[in-house]
């Protein structure tokens, strides 16, 4: 998976009420990303890229719990 600057995340927990990261920056080959809140830009953070997914359910087809999924790529 390709993680490009400018693309959107959704939370995967549900009590998390369906939180959006959008990713500032992210260096190909490192583990993590620098992230911001996606409807105000506030709150800048670094996140491991291994709690972002493609999509919002796993390889057996069962809804993820945790992490981030794609929502859009700009």
């Amino acid at each position: 998976m390709t993680i490009l600057p400018g693309q959107t995340y959704v939370a995967c927990h549900p009590m998390d009420e369906g939180r959006r990261i959008r990713i500032e920056s992210h260096t190909p080959g490192h583990a993590t990303a620098h992230i911001v809140d996606a409807d105000t830009g506030k709150r800048p953070r670094w996140i491991r890229t291994s709690v972002l997914h493609p999509t919002p359910t796993t390889r057996a087809g069962h809804p993820r719990r945790t992490g981030y999924a794609l929502e859009s790529t700009q």
